[in-house]
């Protein structure tokens, strides 16, 4: 048994609970703790995804209780990758935040170390309880970290936040006791073979619940027309937590992803594909809605809130096709959206402070103190973020448009394109405005943080990074979707009946 399959849950929450008995005054003790914490997630991410590459699908028992009774955590290609993107994500905001941010109220670090937690735990549990309970550990701690620094605006946003996830809450409820009451079980693995031998009312109420299911999902993810929370809430948080609120979204998706093709896959008889029409249309609307929400943008926190959706419907839209190279596409692109839209919410927060009062205002403003410098950055964000070449971004979307069919290649490519042109144009428009149109009167901000540059700038760059090794990348990503899809091994490893 792997007992190293509990760090990714366990370190945190130690952490965070080490944290909260932290006084407000020994900022640097919170610090170290926190950043420690956050490298030894990196190594142990790093560790697992090399020995999921190299192994079966691993399965750590909780009091060695076997499935369907115990709580599993499961550990496959998809949930180490998960890991690492979280843990990279994670030492960048940390590293951000102690350069003041995380002053700006109280215990920042402790509930930072929560939210990992239940990621973590979101990508790692097999049993669809479990999901709710590190649902609701990652969101109560994001109701804390949306209203750090406080503020008229970040208080409005957190309200809507949290009034939208506690109706999601409820409903995810809802839909595990209807799982339970008909199938007897909760483990994910378990529910699949339920799900291919019902028939009947039995199948019914299961396709009702798993819709259900993926509606919560889906306010989780923020696809249309669930997405009316993101925007707000996303351009009113600081700039640490906007930056880890990236991987959210992705929370998510990987569950409709996982649900999806472990519980609804190809063996689910007349369940198979629950939903995936209707999914493929969602995502297509929600990247023309992003699109034009980001050209219509006010603000650069608002434009990049509006990037994060246009990435979720590109990443829902392969999702929807379900084959292994759309889902493979998907993941590649899920790296590089998730790293590259972090570091221009950090790249951004640096730009609004040497606007003074301004600040993201997409308004013409004061002459910046460092304006070549942080135009060049913004200026290749910006390229690989609306996935021109030769950044990742690009081969994201041009792997996900050759995944698809003849018959939906014609709906695909011209709303990729279109979105993507759209996109440009927006982010054209405020570059234009913040670098190139301004007062000849230099503003009095701060100077240049150049340590908090840099590490915006680690993850701009990789999306140079996974240009480089694209080939590894994509061939982890692609095993990783075959395996996903291959059900019967995620029931020979529970030691469940194979379904004829």
């Amino acid at each position: 048994m792997n007992h190293l399959l509990l760090i990714p849950v366990l370190l945190p929450l130690l952490c965070g609970a080490l944290l909260m008995l932290v006084p407000r005054e020994a900022i640097r003790a919170a610090r170290m703790y926190s950043l420690l914490s956050v490298v030894g997630l990196l190594v142990c991410a790093a560790y697992l995804v090399v020995q999921a590459n190299q192994a079966q699908i691993q399965v750590y028992s909780l009091g060695n209780w076997s499935a369907p009774f115990g709580i599993v955590l499961l550990l496959d290609r998809l949930s180490a990758l998960m890991l690492l993107v979280t843990a990279v994500l994670s030492v960048c905001v940390t590293l951000y935040a102690v350069r003041g941010d995380d002053q700006r109220g109280g215990y920042f670090h402790a509930l930072l170390q929560f939210q990992i937690a239940g990621i973590n735990g979101a990508f790692l549990t097999g049993d669809l309880f479990n999901l709710f309970v590190f649902f609701e550990i990652l969101l109560i701690a994001s109701y804390a970290l949306l209203l750090h620094g406080l503020g008229t605006a970040r208080i409005r946003a957190a309200l809507h936040y949290v009034i939208l996830n506690l109706i999601g809450s409820g409903l995810f409820l809802v839909a595990a006791g209807v799982f339970y009451g008909v199938a007897g079980t909760l483990n994910m693995v378990d529910l699949a073979r339920f799900v291919a031998q019902a028939q009947g009312d039995q199948l019914f109420l299961l396709e009702a619940a798993g819709a259900l299911l993926m509606l919560v999902f889906g306010l989780k993810a923020a696809f249309l027309p669930l997405h009316f929370w993101l925007p707000r809430a996303y351009a009113s948080a600081t700039a640490p937590v906007a930056a880890l609120f990236a991987v959210m979204t992705k929370v998510g998706l990987y569950a409709i992803l996982r649900f999806g093709t472990l519980v609804f896959g190809d063996d689910a008889g007349g369940a198979s594909g629950l939903g995936s029409h209707v999914l493929w249309v969602l995502a297509l609307l929600t990247m023309i809605i992003a699109a034009l929400g980001a050209f219509a943008a006010n603000s650069l926190g608002s434009l990049l809130a509006y990037l994060v959706l246009v990435s979720v419907g590109t990443l829902l839209a392969g999702i929807a096709v379900g084959t292994a190279e759309a889902i493979s596409a998907s993941l590649y692109y899920l790296i590089h959206s998730t790293w590259v839209i972090a570091g221009l919410f950090l790249l951004a927060d640096i730009i609004a402070k040497q606007r003074g009062d301004l600040g993201g205002g997409l308004k013409v403003g004061p002459r910046l103190r460092n304006p070549h410098l942080l135009g060049a950055c913004f200026f290749l964000a910006a390229i690989s973020v609306a996935g021109l070449p030769p950044f990742s971004g690009f081969f994201g979307k041009v792997l996900l448009l050759q995944a698809v069919s003849d018959s939906t290649a014609w709906q695909l490519w011209p709303v990729v394109l279109v979105s993507g042109l759209v996109g440009v144009i927006g982010l054209s428009r405020a570059g234009s405005l913040v670098f190139w149109r301004h007062h000849n009167v230099a503003t009095e901000a701060a100077p240049l943080d150049t340590a908090a540059l840099v590490i915006a700038a680690l993850l701009l760059l990789s999306s140079v990074v996974l240009v480089v090794f694209a080939q590894p990348v994509i061939s982890f990503t692609e095993a990783a979707a075959e395996q996903i899809l291959d059900v019967r091994s995620y029931l020979q490893v529970m030691q469940l009946e194979v379904a004829p």
